[in-house]
């Protein structure tokens, strides 16, 4: 009986296998086989340069990984997850090795980044340097989408839209009325936030897939509205010569009263991109201290509530509509401070920089890294953008391994690489009380 059931099963998985193999092949034929060559005037050519090949590997890698995934995962009852507590002692880690463990991870947090920032400056490189501006910078993105998405459990496609309104905010401050990057940073933030409210409140009764349609919209309201308010935002020319953030006044320019020249350094552009480093690594920082202290906080436990369940959350007196906004308007503050700190690390920006890919991006790095875990998020977001850029000379495959990764990592981890939806807030076992009692009435 068992040895039937086996080939059943085996037979199953292979034409399972076979058809994936299938439709691979019809893809890959397109998208990697097929290379359209305009200069020369020759139209398509098909399987160049041994495209045959490539096309051979992705037929058999999808063909082998879905084999797999039904033998030893789907067709189970029991599917096999990682386990980790073979690697901590036995009675758990306890309290003081705990809190001895969380403080060296954020000194060694701290300190690394400025430490490996001063050798890569010392070295004059800045390619790295720039990659983890952007890397960060979507950490940012990432936590503050973590607030709405994550912690409140409202479907935001529109996030996009904050981005784009801090970094327009401080690009029209600054060149209308001349003000500071300090004095437009939270300005940028407020106004972000003022949006958030505008966007809550028609969603206040529309959940799941609506939402995430009038998020989708109100995103590409914000884009369109730039890029035909031409007058005003410059429209699909952007606009330009956005000032750059000074040090305590002094701007990192070349000659008297520059930054280098006040601290006796010789002059090097990469003295503003470190800067602009410890800039961004500081408003993560601060995003990253404001979530959780949120979280703990009476406002953080109703974005809980109302993400586990909004009929109960309202049958508890919590007000629902209250929570809502709050969300929407810490999450797009934070968007905005990202797309001032965008601004003015660019120089330029234009529509074109903020469309629904920005949006999709940031919420796969929420999805992939685990709804409410701060943690996931930085970890998606430097496999997903540092991982990328990276490998930019893979340009035509890219966007083949993004979504491969994908599909692993939801089939593996259907919440993502570390999920977290454990409450902030919990009795201890030793309460002591009328719960207890109630609990022991209960039992018995």
């Amino acid at each position: 009986m068992q040895a039937r059931q086996r080939d059943s099963l085996l037979v199953a998985s292979l034409k399972d296998s076979l058809g994936a193999a299938v439709i691979t092949f019809a893809l890959a034929v397109v998208m990697v086989g097929l290379r359209v060559d305009v200069a020369s005037g020759r139209g398509a050519e098909l399987f160049l340069e041994n495209r045959w090949l490539a096309v051979a590997v992705a037929v058999v890698v999808v063909f082998a990984g879905r084999f797999a995934m039904n033998i030893f995962f789907w067709k189970r009852d029991d599917p096999p997850s990682l386990n980790f507590s073979g690697l901590l002692p036995e009675g758990g880690i306890g309290e003081r090795s705990s809190k001895a463990i969380k403080y060296g991870l954020l000194v060694l947090a701290v300190v690394l980044p400025f430490a490996l920032m001063f050798w890569l400056g010392a070295r004059g490189s800045r390619q790295y340097i720039d990659l983890a501006i952007l890397v960060l910078t979507y950490v940012m993105l990432g936590w503050g989408l973590n607030i709405v998405v994550g912690l409140a459990g409202l479907l935001d496609l529109g996030y996009v839209a904050f981005y784009a309104v801090g970094a327009y905010s401080y690009a029209l401050l600054a060149h209308y009325f001349g003000l500071s990057f300090w004095l437009c940073l939270p300005l940028a933030g407020i106004l972000a936030a003022f949006w958030g409210i505008i966007l809550g409140f028609p969603v206040l009764r529309l959940r799941g897939d609506y939402l995430a349609i009038v998020t989708l919209a109100f995103g590409e309201i914000i884009r369109v509205v730039l890029l035909n308010w031409y007058e005003f935002t410059g429209g699909p020319n952007g606009l330009s010569g956005i000032p750059r953030p000074s040090f305590f006044g002094l701007e990192f320019t070349r000659g008297e009263g520059g930054f280098a020249n006040f601290f006796g350094l010789d002059y090097s552009s990469i003295h503003r991109i470190i800067f602009l480093y410890y800039l961004i690594f500081a408003l993560a920082l601060f995003t990253n201290f404001v979530t959780m202290r949120l979280r703990r906080m009476p406002i953080g436990r109703a974005w809980e509530a109302l993400r586990e369940d909004e009929i109960a959350c309202r049958a508890l007196g919590i007000n629902t509509t209250t929570t809502k906004l709050t969300a929407f308007a810490l999450g797009a503050m934070f968007a905005g401070f990202a797309g001032s700190f965008f601004a003015t690390r660019q120089g330029f920006i234009s529509p074109e920089s903020f469309t629904f890919l920005e949006s999709a991006i940031i919420l796969a790095i929420v999805v992939l890294g685990g709804l409410g875990s701060q943690i996931g998020v930085v970890i998606a977001a430097i496999v997903m953008i540092g991982g990328f850029e990276l490998f930019r000379e893979f340009d035509q495959y890219r966007m083949l391994v993004f979504g491969m990764i994908m599909v692993v990592i939801m089939v593996w981890k259907p919440r993502g690489l570390i999920s977290s939806r454990t409450p902030s807030v919990a009795l201890s076992k030793n309460v002591k009380g009328i719960s207890a009692d109630l609990v022991q009435e209960g039992r018995g």
